[in-house]
């Protein structure tokens, strides 16, 4: 299959990630909330997104059992029904049919992204991570948009039972299109005891593992710890809802695109180890543009606009970056676990950060704490050396900084 080709297909698989996604996080809890849902229940809603960090328990069975491409439509077969389920229930009085069907939208859409991941990294060639991973940004960011904030629209405009009518068939379509996904052959072991364990002893046994490790778990750490303290910072300068929806619907998602297609660009031309350098550097330093305008509000709102573009990009460069090195770094033969362990590792530093920052912020200020968040991400930097004989399968990779 030619490059080209390849990149269409990531994109197309990572619009169908990211959409019911953005179902999830962004639609339902407006549709809920605008049904008299209580808060709550409202508040349980949060624990949808504990399958996305816990997947990596069940990713050993996408692994050893059936064909990726069956279990990205499959997922996306129950995900279509469970929409189709919700319909006819009473969102104003949630009971065990609700949840049972917002649980199995959450668990298979996790399931999904197991798949794709590990689809993904056997379809495409070392030399193309770098630019695959800019397509696949953009095209994930994309289905956000359209789901949690052109969908939301749509409930108002046609009514909330065809809108999510669009959904599950959106959903379906999709399911169709992956049973068709081209095969790639992969050499994978055959199940046992010790091949369930194989994929972290893989991991574990490499050299300087400690160090790779915790470049992972510091790598994104400030861009994640600013995350939950942008949104309170925009409602305490006094921006309103148009405002902050013009931010994060339109200015945000486009330049973090942006950001995600000129990184895989970038590494195209330099490799992954230069692009962790230079675009992981870049998006610790945009963290700075909000300590500028918290530190001096006169001058305005525009400059939060700004602010707001500049982190979004560089958040989209280092992303970009880090999620080809995590490609980069996963066996074919057990690229499911092993990509959803190394995910796994990240997120756990970013939701202690995340859970903290709003202590941090109450004692330290808005701009203490943005300046806090430049910091975090430096030390992964101590560590990058020991990441490069990670990425040696890739000959564009192995080209020397200046010392």
């Amino acid at each position: 299959m030619k490059s080209n080709q390849k990149m269409v297909l990531v994109s197309l698989l990572y619009f169908a990630e990211g959409f019911p996604f953005g179902i999830i996080e962004q639609t339902l809890p407006v549709y809920f909330r605008i049904h008299g849902m209580n808060l709550q229940n409202l508040g349980l809603m949060t624990l949808v997104s504990l399958p996305y960090a816990l997947k990596f328990l069940w990713a050993p069975a996408v692994d050893f059992i059936g064909a990726r491409r069956q279990w990205i439509g499959l997922a996306q077969l129950i995900m279509a029904g469970a929409i189709f389920a919700l319909l006819p229930l009473d969102p104003s009085q949630p009971g065990f049919m609700l949840w049972s069907m917002i649980g199995i939208l959450s668990i298979f859409s996790a399931t999904q992204d197991i798949a794709i991941d590990a689809y993904t990294i056997e379809l495409l060639d070392p030399s193309e991570i770098g630019m695959a991973n800019g397509f696949r940004q953009a095209a994930y960011r994309g289905a956000l948009v359209i789901a949690g904030g052109f969908f939301v629209a749509l409930g108002g405009w046609i009514g909330w039972r065809t809108t999510y009518f669009i959904a599950g068939a959106i959903l379906l379509i999709c399911a169709l299109f992956s049973l068709k996904l081209p095969h790639v052959e992969v050499d994978r072991p055959r199940f046992s005891f010790h091949s369930l364990l194989a994929p972290a002893k893989d991991l574990l046994n490499r050299q300087q593992v400690f160090q790779v490790a915790m470049f992972i778990i510091l790598f994104k750490l400030g861009d994640m710890a600013i995350g939950p303290m942008i949104r309170p910072f925009w409602l305490a300068r006094g921006l309103d809802t148009t405002e902050i929806g013009l931010i994060t619907g339109t200015l945000g998602v486009l330049a973090s695109i942006v950001g995600g297609l000129t990184g895989g660009l970038f590494m195209a031309r330099y490799g992954i180890y230069v692009g962790l350098w230079v675009l992981g550097i870049l998006q610790s330093i945009s963290n700075l543009a909000y300590v500028i305008v918290s530190a001096y509000p006169q001058l305005g709102n525009y400059s939060i606009y700004a602010a707001s573009t500049i982190e979004s990009f560089c958040g989209g460069l280092g992303s970009a970056a880090f999620l080809a090195f995590l490609m980069c770094i996963c066996r074919k033969e057990f690229s499911a676990t092993q990509y959803a362990l190394l995910s796994a590792l990240f997120r756990i530093s970013g939701i202690i950060a995340g859970s903290l920052s709003g202590w941090a912020t109450t004692d330290m200020g808005y701009t203490y704490y943005f300046l806090m968040t430049f910091f975090l991400s430096l030390p992964s930097f101590l560590f990058i050396r020991s990441v490069r004989g990670w990425i040696h399968e890739d000959g564009t990779n192995l080209q020397r900084l200046p010392a």
